[in-house]
């Protein structure tokens, strides 16, 4: 991919794509395609079990506050550099130093003393790619233009193994991240699905069935029935 970290592009309201599908980008062009594109779905047992483990975290109303640490829930995310909008499922604001009058309404008024992490909550294991650290990272980026922040890491918590993985936003991530935002916007212009081309990952895809990798091996759809047939 091509070194844009310096991109400067601004989008305005109409060009927001939402920021869940950078995840789905860096998993398949296709499968982005088809869910943001052509808005085709399909639930099955992985999104179910990532809808429950959501559930701690989906209510805004919930945030809490820890001795000198607020919890923040579902949080509202912007950026007009990537073009992506969303929300984190948890953003830890610890202040770093004691104060009593520490609270939601001035969280972010003093940025010299505050350490802000966001963590994203996924089911199963942690993957062998980068796709789940993409997602942080587009998180991470989005808080930085909102309040002025830089943030160097966060974590993703894994559903299985029940713990946390630190992810940390070095400049080959933060490269990645606008690449993937960058392809959304020119997919999504051109309104343009990408052929497929069947892979072993097709295997764990959740809309495997709407995609039909394997059909876009055979050139015609004859030679296809052929092969059902074992003609």
């Amino acid at each position: 991919m091509l070194n844009v970290f310096k991109h400067t592009t601004m989008y305005n309201e109409d060009d927001l794509l939402m920021l869940s599908g950078i995840q789905h980008i860096a998993f398949c062009e296709r499968q982005w395609a088809l869910i943001y594109i052509e808005q085709l779905w399909e639930e099955n047992l992985f999104t179910i079990e990532g809808h429950h483990l959501h559930k701690n975290v989906d209510n805004p109303l919930e945030s809490e506050k820890k001795n000198n640490v607020f919890y923040l829930k579902s949080v509202f995310l912007v950026s007009y550099k990537l073009g992506l909008y969303g929300k984190a499922d948890l953003i830890e604001v610890t202040h770093l130093t004691k104060n009593n009058n520490f609270n939601q309404s001035n969280i972010f008024d003093n940025k010299n003393i505050l350490l802000v992490k966001p963590v994203e909550y996924k089911r199963g294991k942690p993957k062998i790619d980068i796709i789940d650290e993409v997602q942080l990272c587009a998180q991470a980026m989005c808080l930085e233009e909102m309040y002025d922040l830089k943030l160097s890491n966060g974590s993703i918590f894994y559903g299985e193994p029940r713990r946390r993985q630190e992810v940390t936003f070095d400049e080959n991530l933060r490269n990645l991240t606008i690449n993937y935002a960058l392809r959304m916007h020119e997919l999504y212009n051109q309104r343009k699905t990408p052929l497929p081309v069947y892979k072993k990952h097709c295997n764990s895809c959740s809309i495997f069935n709407l995609c039909q990798p394997k059909i876009s091996l055979h050139k015609a759809a004859s030679e296809y029935l052929k092969s059902m047939l074992n003609f």
